[in-house]
C-alpha cells in the first residue's frame, strides 16, 4: 500500500471511530480515556492503571464503582497486547456507555495508527471521552485560493474544507468615460490606465501576502472574472513569483468581483477543485459496473461474497463506500464463556447468547473488541495484497455504490462461483 493510501485509510478509520465515540455518554465519570504517545512506555501506562484501579475502591458509588474498575481492567487487558504504542502512538477507550431504557454497554475502542504522532500522555474519566488530540487529526489543512477581478473591484479569500473565508474586497475608484478630446483624452487615458495598473498591482500584492504564509497547503489558486481582466492580470504576472507558480491555468467567468464571486468561483470551479478524486471514483466505479454484466463477471458485490472472494485471495480492488457505518464485534458470553462475531451498530442493544443449552441472556454479553466493518475489511485487503478504493457518497456513482450494492463491492483477479 503507498504512503498516500495509507494514510487516507487512516484517516477514515479515525474518522469513523470519532462518529461513534462523539455520541457515547454515560453514567457519571465512567468512561474511561487513555492516550499513549509514541515517546510514553506502555508499562508506565499499565502500572498508572493499576494504581488508578485501587483508587477506584474508594468510590461510594456500587454501580460506578463496578463501571470503573470494569473499564479499567479492560484497558489494562487491551495493553498486554502492545509492546510499544507505535510510530504515532496508542488512544484506547473504554467503558460503559448508555444504550438506552436505563442500560449500560461496556465499549473497548482502540485507535492504533493514527494519521499522525499523539502529542501528550492523557488519562481522564468522564462522561464522556476526551477526543480533542484526534478531532485536530481531521482538520482538513488542503486548500484553495480564490481570487475575482475586474477594472472596478477585486476580492480574495481562501476555500477550506467546505468553508469559504473572503479576506477582503477592494474598490478601484478608476475613472469611467470622459468627454475631453485631443491632448486631454490621451493623458486622461494614460490617468485611466495607470490608475488600473496601480489597482491591478495593489489587489494582487494585498492577495499575495495573505495567501504566502499559507502556501504550503494551498493547491491551487484559482482566478475568475466578469471579463478580460482576470486574464490580463495573470497573464502580465502581477501576483507574486512563488504565487504565480500556484496559479491554476484555468480561468472561470463569474458575475460579480466581490465577495458574491467568490462563492460564485467556488461553484464554477467546484469540478477544478476535485476532479482528480471525483474521475479516479467514477472510472473505478464504471469498470465495476462493466465487469458485473459480463457472463462470468470478475466482480462481486455484498459483505458475505467480499469476504469469500478475500479468503481466496480473489480481490484485486476492494471499493469502500465511505457511507458504510457499523461494527464487527467479538462478544462472550457471561455464562457459557462461548465467543461469537457480530455487525452492531453503537446503539444497538447486545444479543443474547446463540448457543441453544445457554440460559444467559443479552445483559449477560461482554464486548471483548470492535473495529469498524471498514476497518476489518481493509485489513483482510492488506492481508492478500488487495487495492483498497475509498469511495464518497457525493458522486451519482458513489450514491449507487452505498444504495444499490450495501457500500461493498469489489474488482476481482479472477471469477468466482
Amino acid at each position: 500500500m503507498s504512503d498516500d493510501a495509507r494514510l487516507a485509510t487512516r484517516r477514515l478509520r479515525l474518522k469513523l471511530a470519532l462518529e461513534d465515540l462523539r455520541e457515547m455518554k454515560g453514567f457519571g465519570t465512567e468512561l474511561v480515556t487513555l492516550i499513549i504517545p509514541p515517546d510514553r512506555q506502555v508499562s508506565d501506562a499499565r502500572g498508572m492503571l493499576q494504581n488508578e484501579h485501587g483508587q477506584a475502591a474508594n468510590i461510594k458509588s456500587k454501580s460506578t464503582r463496578k463501571n470503573v474498575q470494569g473499564a479499567i481492567e479492560s484497558a489494562i487487558s487491551t495493553l498486554s497486547r502492545y509492546k510499544t504504542p507505535g510510530e504515532n502512538g496508542l488512544a484506547i477507550f473504554v467503558g460503559a456507555i448508555i444504550v438506552g431504557n436505563n442500560k449500560t454497554r461496556m465499549v473497548n475502542i482502540v485507535i492504533e495508527e493514527p494519521p499522525q504522532p499523539l502529542i501528550s500522555f492523557r488519562y481522564r474519566c468522564d462522561s464522556r471521552f476526551e477526543l480533542t488530540q484526534l478531532e485536530e487529526m481531521l482538520i482538513d489543512k488542503k486548500s484553495y485560493g480564490l481570487f475575482v477581478i475586474d477594472r472596478a473591484e477585486a476580492a480574495y479569500g481562501i476555500a477550506t474544507g467546505k468553508r469559504i473565508h473572503v479576506q477582503e474586497h477592494l474598490v478601484s475608484n478608476i475613472m469611467g468615460k470622459h468627454r475631453q478630446g485631443g491632448q486631454s483624452a490621451q493623458r486622461f487615458e494614460r490617468l485611466i490606465e495607470e490608475a488600473a495598473h496601480n489597482f491591478f498591482k495593489r489587489a494582487t500584492e494585498h492577495a499575495s501576502d495573505y495567501w504566502l504564509p499559507h502556501l504550503e497547503n494551498i493547491q491551487a489558486i484559482i482566478v475568475g472574472g466578469p471579463g478580460a481582466t482576470k486574464d490580463f492580470v495573470v497573464k502580465n504576472e502581477y501576483f507574486h513569483h512563488e504565487i504565480q507558480k500556484k496559479l491554476a491555468k484555468t480561468h472561470f467567468d463569474v458575475g460579480y468581483s466581490n465577495d458574491s464571486g467568490v462563492r460564485e468561483l467556488v461553484e464554477n470551479a467546484g469540478q477544478l477543485m476535485g476532479e482528480i478524486e471525483l474521475d479516479a471514483e467514477r472510472q473505478i466505479m464504471n469498470a465495476f459496473l462493466q465487469e458485473l454484466i459480463r457472463t462470468h463477471p470478475k466482480a462481486t458485490y455484498g459483505e458475505r461474497m467480499i469476504r469469500q472472494a478475500l479468503e481466496q485471495g480473489a480481490v484485486d480492488k476492494l471499493l469502500v463506500s465511505e457511507g458504510l457505518r457499523g461494527n464487527r464485534v467479538t462478544l462472550e458470553c457471561g455464562t457459557c464463556k462461548t465467543q461469537q462475531i457480530r455487525n452492531l451498530r453503537r446503539d444497538d442493544e447486545l444479543p443474547a447468547c446463540e448457543v441453544t443449552s445457554c440460559d444467559g441472556t443479552g445483559d449477560g454479553m461482554k464486548e471483548l473488541a470492535s473495529v469498524s466493518i471498514i476497518d476489518d475489511l481493509s485489513v483482510e485487503a492488506e492481508k492478500c495484497n488487495s487495492e483498497v478504493v475509498y469511495i464518497s457518497v457525493d458522486t451519482e456513482e458513489g450514491a449507487q455504490l452505498m444504495q444499490g450494492f450495501g457500500g461493498l463491492a469489489a474488482i476481482l483477479r479472477y471469477p468466482i462461483m
